[in-house]
């Protein structure tokens, strides 16, 4: 029809042309995104979307490590997998795992985890961290600029491993040496650093006014800070509500994001109050998240200053509390100072299962693994297991929580939490057209933790797919032989 058509058309029937013509090429629209040949397509999947709250059988269509179409009717693709009768979610995100290593992550994948982040404690050289993985990672990866080792690099504590024990956990700094630590801060922001780490437990040393300076360092980056509080609350509700009280103050008078790391294991039987502390300071518009692991002991370094003297009284835990991870041997006397002099790992069995379910269950509270090193046979089983023991125990067995909530807490929330630092992160934890092809596939009736504290390294079960940047790491449950797709997610490099 020539525009000339139109002259003398009544307004009605001109707009029921245009309509005609808008519907047409909608059609063909669709039939030529039917037509096309992607490179994966998951087939009849329950696609379960957080952000949408699209839950439903879908068809999706993957190429050049994107989602390019989401369909009610098949599509075509070079490769399928069928998922029928399986969940197909957005990958995990995993915002607390210290074990950034190539074994840690094979069992990050089998637990569904697409993208793994050390956000805690993090590092002094974010550049050469990230240079350490690029191009042979099995999933994505993430670093923050930790509090912990520029101090350890800064004082010249050269005790070794993840955390201080020598002057970086327990001198206060010097003028110079706090003027170069927010330097150090400052360079790992500038190269990338998705968030600010800080474990105020381990470094009583620092000053109240050196935490508030490095919020303020965090807060003119627009970066998350992502803080292990000073106590524990087990002992009396004073202590947790002191720590968490301490950095929502230096939170509030810089303006920075506060992100509240496992705070079963800091809250303990009083982990309701600190979440509706939380809550409070959201509703009363204070940029602060949490997040717990599904467990109720947690794991970290004897020789940590947690464990200097006085530390049963802080905690309100004796030596059989603590178990030796190694032998699993549980500690007395004799023991705690013989091993505390070696160094070495133990788990502390400390968080009410009341305090870890209250925590899973809370809709405001995402779930991170704070997974370990794997160093031998025994570890805290956390780092294998916490995203399939959230889905299978306290989703299927305990109803904890429905599954659309569990997956939210685990790809949107955490997405959420990183994207106005690192706008990588709007693209993930998501399905949608658009969205990076992180995706896990799992089978609600079978999905389960295996990894125990006897035999902490078995794989989970139930998680049938998983795909990095629109490339399968895990077919039918076994990881797939030499692939590398996983990227360095950071945030924008600057000089």
């Amino acid at each position: 029809m020539r525009l000339g058509s139109f002259a003398g058309m009544r307004p009605l029937a001109i707009a029921t042309v245009y309509a005609a013509i808008a519907l047409s090429y909608a059609v063909v629209a669709g039939l030529a995104a039917d037509d096309e040949r992607y490179d994966v397509v998951i087939a009849n999947g329950r696609l379960m979307d957080p952000e949408s709250g699209l839950d439903a059988v879908r068809y999706v269509g993957i190429s050049g490590g994107k989602i390019r179409a989401i369909s009610s009717s098949p599509l075509q693709g070079k490769t399928t997998m069928d998922a029928k009768g399986l969940v197909v979610a957005p990958g995990f995100i995993d915002m607390h795992e210290h074990g950034q290593q190539p074994r840690n992550y094979q069992f990050q994948a089998h637990d569904g985890v697409t993208t793994s982040l050390e956000l805690e404690a993090g590092t002094a050289d974010v550049a050469g961290w990230y240079a350490n993985r690029e191009g042979k990672s099995l999933i994505n990866f993430g670093v923050s600029i930790g509090h912990i080792p520029v101090r350890m690099k800064e004082l010249h504590d050269t005790s070794g491993g993840l955390l201080a024990t020598g002057d970086a956990a327990h001198r206060e700094a010097t003028a110079a040496e706090l003027a170069a630590m927010k330097a150090d801060m400052e360079s790992g922001f500038r190269q990338g650093a998705l968030a600010e780490g800080m474990g105020v437990n381990y470094t009583p040393g620092a000053t109240r006014l050196e935490i508030v300076e490095m919020f303020r360092i965090a807060a003119r980056y627009g970066a998350s800070v992502h803080v292990h509080l000073r106590y524990a609350g087990l002992k009396e509700p004073t202590t947790g509500v002191a720590g968490l009280e301490e950095v929502l103050a230096a939170a509030v008078v810089t303006g920075a994001p506060l992100h509240v790391v496992h705070i079963t294991s800091m809250g303990m039987k009083f982990t309701p109050d600190l979440i509706a502390m939380v809550e409070g300071a959201q509703k009363h518009g204070l940029d602060v998240t949490t997040e717990c692991y599904p467990y109720t002991a947690g794991s970290t370094a004897l020789e940590s200053a947690i464990f200097d003297p006085g530390w049963q009284e802080n905690m309100g835990i004796t030596f059989k509390d603590v178990q030796w991870a190694e032998t699993g041997e549980r500690l007395t006397a004799e023991t705690f100072e013989k091993y505390r002099k070696r160094g070495g790992i133990v788990v502390i069995h400390s968080i009410p299962e009341e305090a870890a379910r209250t925590a899973v269950a809370n809709p405001i509270v995402m779930i991170a693994s704070d997974g370990m090193p794997i160093t031998g046979s025994k570890v805290h089983p956390r780092g294998q297991g916490t995203f399939s023991r959230v889905l299978g125990h306290y989703v299927r067995e305990e109803k904890a929580l429905d599954l659309m909530t569990a997956l939210r807490k685990m790809t949107l929330m955490p997405a959420q939490r990183l994207e106005k630092r690192a706008p990588v992160f709007k693209e993930k934890g998501r399905i949608r057209v658009g969205a990076d092809a992180d995706i896990t596939v799992f089978d609600p009736e079978r999905i389960i933790d295996k990894a125990t504290f006897d035999d902490p390294l078995e794989y989970s079960a139930g998680i049938e797919y998983v795909l990095v940047n629109g490339v399968a790491v895990l077919k039918d449950g076994q990881l797939v032989e030499g692939v590398f797709p996983g990227r360095a997610e950071r945030a924008p490099i600057s000089q």
